[in-house]
């Protein structure tokens, strides 16, 4: 019988993990954030993230993204070689830059610059001299994102497409067999440098985009892919006597919790990254404005889903993940209106449209932490946001991270993850503040 004392999901998991390995060595604690491909294009640098000392302190990065692609034989496989503009159809791809654009002396992390001939260049060099600088840094391959994960459904329908899948994505990136590209890449170009995959369907049973591949069998076949790569590469790490990790990033939310099987598929992971942000935005146009990314939900607010992290996590526990395997995510950028009424300085307003950022109604933490708009922050919900001029936006501070890092400790969680690098300010502000997790 349960403690009466006893009272959530998270307070009983709490309890009964620590009466039972009382005397057990804790759990690592994850802490890591996406590196996107085009961040190299605004001029975003690793060697930056090294120069900060947040490099050598982080324990992952996920670099985002390769992408699936329909082939001739009517199976799914991972793919590359060449530059493919995203055109609405998910069906892009950025070879260039992770292994064939130049990188001068001054951008690399270690000082050399690329040559025209060497097997790899690009970010995944980049990502290879990192880990050369500190090799208990692990890096993954994230597989998919919100554009790309048109074909995850396809892919994943039968026992043979999903072996055809996984097979092919473990030989592109992990024995790392990529296609001549411009005089680089060839046969075993980038073996050695990813440690795993993340694999960031959006979603199963659960389509963001409308040109994606959708199935009722989805629920079950998410979890039967995990469990194929997975296999593969406990089969590749057993030859090589190497761990290879596998992650997922997931949604928190309900409707996409309940169209997956979080306590099946868990079992295929070292970890999940819980993607907790994206409450509120934009996307309702004319509001009312609200929380992205708050910690606890707020009884007044017009939200009725009473969207927060601890909800999400609270949703995992119920569903059968254990603690240590929920890695929370944190936004480095923020969501806003405009057009936003000055009553309760804009909380829980209408608006005339999302607020512009370098996305609609989204900013970098980088811009808008240099903006000096007043801020206010709730005691509840443990969120901030800024109202001028009609104004409103909401996003995490270092200090509302260090709320969610203690939250992270107290509830023995895996860790924390972040969306992504480049959105952070000059000195990592935000990075630093994650890894007080630890």
């Amino acid at each position: 019988m349960l403690n009466k004392t006893c009272m959530t999901t998270l307070t009983c998991a709490l309890a009964l993990a620590a009466a039972a390995s009382a005397a057990a060595p804790a759990a690592p604690v994850e802490v890591g954030s996406y590196y996107t491909a085009w961040s190299t294009e605004s001029g975003f640098r690793l060697k930056q993230l090294d120069q900060a000392g947040v490099a050598g302190r982080f324990t992952f990065l996920n670099y985002a993204f390769a992408n699936l692609y329909k082939m001739p034989d009517n199976t799914y496989r991972c793919d590359s070689g060449r530059d493919i503009k995203d055109a609405a159809d998910g069906g892009g791809m950025r070879a260039t830059l992770d292994y064939a654009r130049p990188f001068t002396a001054a951008e690399s992390v270690d000082g050399t610059a690329d040559t025209a001939t060497q097997p790899l260049a690009g970010n995944f060099n980049q990502l290879r001299q990192l880990k050369a600088k500190h090799p208990k840094l692990k890096v993954l391959l994230a597989i998919g994102g919100a554009e790309w994960s048109r074909w995850f459904s396809a892919g994943a329908a039968t026992a043979p497409l999903r072996r055809a899948l996984v097979s092919s994505c473990i030989d592109l990136y992990i024995k790392g067999d990529l296609p001549v590209l411009n005089g680089h890449g060839g046969k075993g170009a980038a073996a050695g440098l990813f440690d795993g995959f993340d694999i960031d369907w959006e979603y199963p049973g659960v389509p963001l985009m409308a040109y994606n591949t959708i199935s009722p069998a989805d629920k079950q076949n998410f979890t039967l892919l995990l469990a194929e790569f997975r296999s593969q590469l406990n089969a590749l790490g057993k030859k090589q006597r190497k761990k290879y990790y596998l992650t997922a990033a997931v949604n928190s939310g309900a409707k996409t919790t309940d169209a997956t099987e979080p306590a099946k598929y868990v079992k295929s992971l070292d970890w999940i990254n819980l993607m907790t942000y994206d409450f509120h935005g934009g996307w309702t146009r004319q509001g009312p404005t609200g929380f992205h990314s708050n910690l606890y939900p707020d009884p007044g607010s017009p939200d009725t889903d009473k969207q927060s992290v601890h909800t999400g996590v609270e949703r995992f526990l119920k569903a059968g993940v254990p603690a240590k395997k929920l890695v929370i995510g944190v936004p480095f950028y923020a969501r806003g209106w405009s057009g936003v009424p000055a009553v309760r300085y804009g909380l829980y307003q209408s608006a005339t449209g999302p607020a512009k950022g370098f996305e609609e109604g989204t900013e970098k933490y980088s811009t808008i932490s240099a903006r000096k708009a007043p801020k206010f922050y709730h005691p509840v919900s443990k969120q901030l946001w800024t109202y001028d001029n009609g104004n409103f936006w909401t996003y995490d501070d270092p200090l509302v991270i260090k709320e969610k890092a203690a939250y992270v400790r107290d509830h023995r969680l895996g860790g924390m993850m972040s969306w992504a690098l480049d959105q952070d300010d000059a000195g990592f502000a935000l990075s630093k503040a994650m890894l007080e997790a630890r």
